[in-house]
């Protein structure tokens, strides 16, 4: 009697190793995951470096202008420099055992799930990260000297979720974007993070974010649960506002946040350096008769332009 001839479902065009494609359809769900969840990705400055711990990103000022005199001789100006180091932090990994004993008895996809959870987990820290950042960034003095530092303005009714504390908060974003005008910040790439509550209390209690007076059509509204912009700059929202105060994992993170009420910032006011960028590894572990699940990356947040970055707080 002949034996069968499997089809490998992990198999690469029929040959090596039978888990081979098992692993990247993981390593997809996990970054899809991680895309999915992240918000603050793509609203600052990220810059991939091969090795090294750390990266230099220089800053300057402004230069001025002045008349000439007849016959005078042009000999110059000076203008001021300074530099941003950010370094990277240590490896931050996202774990995930799977005993194959619970994996034969569960009746669904457990790995899916797994998965899923490592890209989230490693996405929400990279957001709680980098929005404490900028919130440290509208605290911060100027880079340069002579330069500007960040902004922070007191709303006590911002975190209301009445009408008068919703347009509170509303002029308050509005002075953002004004303050950031003033300090000659680029009127572009501009985002205000603010937290749930505070979204769909826009979106329920100000009549000016849904009205058509005011928003052009099909902008969002009650039907759809979603407002858009406010002042020039899109809203995002977020859960990883923080509002309480962190003293835990790496110092450069670490502040007081218990008023925060949200964050305005223009791109330019963090930046990211990956030295490893988001991976993910599967191995079977015969001594522990599981599958080990490791999402994991290497990089560090930073302030670079204090000037770009609004922090509105309650108090």
């Amino acid at each position: 009697m002949s034996n069968a001839i499997p089809s490998r479902l992990g198999q690469k065009d029929g040959a090596g190793d039978a888990d081979a494609l098992f692993l990247k359809v993981f390593g997809g769900e996990v970054l899809t995951a991680f895309e999915e969840t992240n918000v603050a990705m793509s609203r600052h400055v990220v810059r991939s470096i091969s090795s090294g711990k750390s990266a230099q990103f220089p800053a300057t000022w402004k230069g001025t202008a002045s008349y000439h005199t007849p016959g005078q001789e042009l000999l110059g100006t000076t203008i001021n420099k300074n530099e941003r180091i950010i370094t990277i932090d240590d490896l931050l990994v996202a774990d995930r055992f799977i005993a194959s004993i619970d994996e034969a008895k569960s009746h669904y996809d457990v790995r899916s799930i797994y998965s899923n959870d490592v890209g989230r987990a490693l996405a929400q820290t990279f957001d709680k990260n980098v929005l404490q950042v900028m919130l440290l960034a509208g605290q911060a003095s100027a880079t340069v000297s002579g330069g500007n530092g960040g902004t922070t303005i007191t709303d006590a009714d911002a975190n209301d979720a009445d009408t008068a504390g919703v347009d509170s908060l509303i002029g308050s974003i509005f002075s953002a974007a004004r303050y950031l005008d003033d300090k000659d910040v680029p009127d572009y790439d501009r985002y205000a993070f603010i937290k749930p509550v505070n979204w769909y209390a826009m979106i329920n209690a100000s009549s000016k974010l849904i009205h058509g007076d005011y928003v052009t059509q099909n902008k969002g509204g009650l039907e759809s649960g979603v407002i858009y912009r406010v002042a020039g700059m899109d809203l995002v929202k977020s859960n990883n506002v923080p509002t309480a105060s962190v003293a835990t994992g790496p110092a450069a993170y670490q502040g007081t946040f218990v008023n925060t009420a949200a964050i305005v910032v223009q791109k330019g006011a963090v930046g990211t350096v990956k030295l490893l960028d988001l991976a993910v590894e599967m191995g079977w572990d015969m001594r522990r008769q599981g599958t080990l699940v490791i999402g994991k990356y290497a990089l560090g947040h930073g302030i670079l332009r204090p000037e770009c970055a609004v922090e509105i707080e309650t108090a």
